[in-house]
């Protein structure tokens, strides 16, 4: 398995927009090494023989099927929004 370097973590890092000083991204480096050794470990499990299942314990799904109901109008809904644009919300940029 290969190491992980620092600038893989400040890769990633910038990805999440997260910000670590050199003591932490090294910390951060060894921890992930930890993290893809471990999952490693377990593409060695044989598998053939145990069926794909969706979920550990059996579980029921409990969620309502979506049913079509009447529903507010484009202009009812846009009544009271502060500043709508071609019939659109407008909202502000959260991204860069």
């Amino acid at each position: 398995m290969e190491k992980i370097t620092i600038e893989q973590v400040e890769h990633v890092a910038n990805l999440a927009r997260l910000r670590f000083n050199e003591e932490e991204k090294q910390k951060l480096a060894i921890q992930l090494e930890a993290i893809l050794e471990y999952i490693e470990k377990l593409n060695e499990l044989d598998t053939n023989n145990v069926p794909p299942t969706s979920h550990v314990i059996p579980v029921k799904n409990v969620a309502r099927e979506d049913v079509v109901k009447p529903s507010l109008s484009r202009e009812e809904a846009l009544a009271n929004a502060p500043s709508p644009v071609d019939g659109l919300f407008e909202v502000p940029k959260i991204i860069e």
